[in-house]
């Protein structure tokens, strides 16, 4: 059985623009109404992360999403709220560290290797139910998804960007997962 997966990033936010870790933020006014939607087509199931921007992102494209915790934004533990420039002042190292050691957690929250093996459980929950599935979530969900996808190291994990509203899509054909352009 097919399964088609179109994972949605959630429209802008402050943190977005302020290149902050996020808080549970909503969509900014100008995202609501100056956004170019996508058309991610029918959908046999939709799920948002529990977050308020990825909730209000899914009711923006028209979907009665299921709120979904394993699509939840990684865990920025202390560093939630800040600026990513201060954190280049104020703690270099640990944000090196953090930058280059998937197992690392200098904030006290998720580490990006249990992101991506949340992810992946996720993915391979929703695998074997078939159909077309949209999950509007958060960039660095998707980029974990798309790791697990390519069996590619964490360091491309820096190297992918997933823009506000930005869809990526995905197959599986009961053997593997496949990108999808």
């Amino acid at each position: 059985m097919t399964t088609r997966l179109t994972w949605i990033c959630h429209g802008a936010t402050a943190a977005n623009r302020t290149a902050s870790f996020p808080t549970d933020e909503p969509l900014e006014e100008q995202a609501l109404s100056e956004a170019m939607l996508p058309a991610p087509g029918r959908a046999d199931r939709v799920f948002a992360s529990p977050a308020l921007r990825a909730l209000q992102t899914a009711q923006m494209l028209g979907f009665d999403a299921t709120r979904a915790p394993s699509l939840r934004d990684c865990d920025y533990g202390r560093w939630t709220g800040k600026p990513l420039m201060s954190l280049h002042s104020e703690e270099p190292e640990n944000l090196a560290l953090w930058m280059s050691d998937p197992e690392a957690s200098p904030h006290e929250g998720e580490s990006l290797e249990q992101l991506c093996k949340r992810v992946a459980g996720w993915m391979n929950e929703e695998m074997p139910l078939g159909g077309h599935v949209v999950a509007v979530t958060h960039a660095t969900v998707i980029r974990a998804a798309i790791l697990d996808v390519l069996k590619a190291p964490f360091a491309s994990f820096w190297t992918i960007d997933v823009q506000p509203l930005g869809m990526v899509r995905m197959t599986h054909d009961g053997r593997r997962w496949s990108l999808r352009f």
